[in-house]
């Protein structure tokens, strides 16, 4: 049985993509793996793109079978699903690619740090600019070296630093132990938005060790990504946003004794709000009604957006 499974979650509209990912799983330096690819009724088939696998790479992949339930349902199913002798589950997203030592670097470093949670660095195009590597928090943070080739590292207040700015985090750069990818899952409900960054706190909140390694686990790609593919006009903006608040307002139940946490999370709330509502703003201006079924769930849970709403009408008055 492998030490560790790849979960991929599938979801595109043209072929090439995930054949591409496969590819630079089986250019792993790290071979003891098995991949589970999760079809989350994708518009392109996955069979197509298991066109030109060798027998032997076909005989380590297993492609389950879904309704479409978003990258955090089909990802949760992916970890019902890993066979009961692997050590370790890594996640790769369909559009992105690994490169070749991503495993053998996360298996070393996990089994010789006794760590249960893992991310790499990632590196990608000019659209993700906002994405940094591991080496950079030393310039700001409390870092410890554990390993210098490559730079492994540990943050004793990660917990505080990942909520400042996560941009160092990203889920195909991410390997977890049997503890946390028996018990942790993503709220499949937040398709839009955050549903990664609140598993990941999960998984920090309950792993033993968190370890960070500064050399490139992946490349990130350009298929088809939800996230970025909703802009500030799209109807699914306030969804997204709602979405967005509704994992912090989780967060803000996690992490009650951890005063930089909790004015982090509050600080993304307020900016949450404050966006939902320039979106309606925007859509009256263009004529078009607020969308009020949305805009009333979000004022039941959350009071607070009636008060962003009276700070901008009053900012734009006194202009």
């Amino acid at each position: 049985m492998a030490k560790l499974t790849v979960v991929i979650p599938y979801y595109q509209k043209e072929p090439g993509i995930l054949r591409r990912a496969l590819a630079s799983v089986f250019a792993q330096t790290f071979e003891d793996f098995h991949v589970l690819i999760i079809d989350d009724q994708s518009p392109y088939p996955v069979a197509d793109e298991l066109v030109g696998l060798t027998s032997e790479q076909e005989a380590r992949v297993t492609v389950v079978r879904q309704p479409n339930a978003g990258p955090g349902g089909a990802r949760n199913t992916g970890l019902d699903n890993v066979p009961a002798g692997s050590e370790f589950v890594a996640f790769l997203d369909s559009d992105d690619v690994w490169t070749p030592d991503h495993l053998l670097n996360a298996y070393q470093s996990m089994t010789r740090f006794d760590a249960d949670c893992y991310w790499a660095s990632i590196t990608g195009g000019d659209a993700f600019y906002y994405h940094f590597g591991v080496a950079a928090l030393e310039k700001s943070e409390m870092v410890t070296r554990l390993s210098e080739d490559p730079l492994v590292v540990e943050l004793p207040e990660l917990q505080d630093v990942m909520l400042k700015d996560w941009s160092f985090l990203h889920m195909s750069c991410m390997v977890i132990g049997r503890k946390l990818f028996e018990t942790a899952r993503f709220e499949a409900a937040l398709k839009l938005a955050a549903e990664d960054v609140l598993f990941f706190c999960d998984c920090v909140l309950a792993a033993k060790r968190v370890v960070l390694c500064d050399a490139a686990g992946a490349v990130r790609g350009e298929g088809l990504n939800i996230f970025h593919s909703i802009d500030n006009d799209s109807p699914q903006f306030l969804k997204q946003q709602f979405n967005t608040w509704v994992a912090l307002d989780t967060l803000e139940g996690r992490y009650q004794n951890r005063p930089k946490a909790m004015a982090a999370i509050r600080s993304y709330k307020h900016t949450a709000r404050r966006q939902a509502l320039w979106s309606q703003a925007r859509r009256i201006k263009s004529r078009k009604l607020p969308q009020f079924d949305l805009l009333a769930r979000w004022l039941w849970r959350d009071p607070r957006l009636l008060g962003s709403a009276a700070e901008l009408a009053v900012g734009k008055l006194s202009r």
